[in-house]
């Protein structure tokens, strides 16, 4: 996709490893702690400045310029009393590999939110299940990756929440992950990114195994998640 719009198309318009066949209410947290970036941090596989930084993250998203915000997965003070916290963080791994990074950054310069809604995509059985405060409150048909490109499975979250002008493929709204393409490393001038979408422009019957990795779901159901869902939230694939 180009420009704002480019940028868009050029997810995979796609979506998010849970222990089960389909994760249980049980398994989802009722609230999952985020922290917006205040500036651009450098990333650390310890908790230690002197440790090489293994990469940066950006104050902004690509696509939308939205602030951004990741799931904090823990917390601890250095020796000189600096505080840290572990997060997911966008993009592939070193070397341009899935499964997603997890790292350190400073938490100086952040600002500490929660999250209350969690996605789970079953690809088995190509549902969408989505939690609030650990409840099940919506369950939607979707279109997932076919065997060529499949759906990857892993725990992700909601990089940016995108509105797609109406005539570009998977309208009206993306909900664009931290996931991306085990297959395709780039699409569409895109970085293979996953991403919840709609249907128009685009359509697939919903219940199949169809898309480039993809997620696709009706226009009714991507408008209702594009409505609550916030950058943070988690998206878990199965």
């Amino acid at each position: 996709m180009k420009a704002a719009v480019t940028t868009t198309a050029a997810l995979l318009l796609a979506v998010a490893h849970a222990p089960a066949a389909h994760a249980a209410a049980s398994t989802i947290a009722p609230r999952q702690e985020v922290v917006a970036l205040l500036t651009g941090h450098d990333v650390r596989s310890r908790p230690k400045l002197a440790r090489q930084p293994t990469g940066s993250v950006a104050a902004r998203r690509p696509i939308t310029a939205a602030r951004t915000v990741l799931p904090v997965l823990g917390r601890t003070v250095d020796d000189h009393g600096r505080g840290w916290v572990r997060v997911r963080l966008p993009g592939r791994a070193l070397g341009g590999t899935p499964p997603p990074r997890t790292g350190w950054i400073r938490a100086s310069h952040t600002r500490r939110a929660t999250r209350a809604w969690h996605i789970v995509v079953d690809v088995g059985t190509r549902r969408v299940r989505v939690y609030r405060r650990a409840r099940l409150v919506r369950s939607y048909a979707a279109v997932v990756g076919q065997r060529s490109t499949p759906t990857p499975r892993g725990s992700y979250f909601v990089e940016e929440n995108v509105r797609l002008a109406a005539d570009h493929a998977g309208a009206p709204f993306a909900l664009a992950t931290s996931a991306r393409s085990s297959v395709l490393q780039e699409f569409a001038g895109g970085p293979g990114q996953i991403a919840v979408h709609g249907v128009e422009n685009i359509g697939g019957r919903l219940g199949t195994a169809a898309s480039h990795g993809c997620v696709r779901l009706r226009t009714a159901a991507i408008a209702w998640l594009a409505a609550r869902i916030s950058p943070g939230s988690p998206v878990t694939i199965t």
